[in-house]
């Protein structure tokens, strides 16, 4: 009876395989990342200065 056994093949042996040709829709160039954080910045400085004057705390 041990004899009917089927072994099937062991395929890709647990590895994964991801596909590298995913491309995003959206692209941000490293420069654009680095103007969006300086822009972050400067508004959060503005506001930490000014901010209870426009905010009327």
């Amino acid at each position: 009876m041990a004899q009917d056994r089927v072994q099937m093949p062991s395929g890709m042996g647990g590895l994964v395989r991801y596909f590298d040709e995913y491309k995003s829709k959206i692209v941000l160039k490293p420069g654009h990342i680095i103007l969006l954080c300086v822009i972050v910045i400067l508004i959060m400085a503005f506001l930490y200065i000014y901010g209870n004057r426009l905010l009327g705390l």
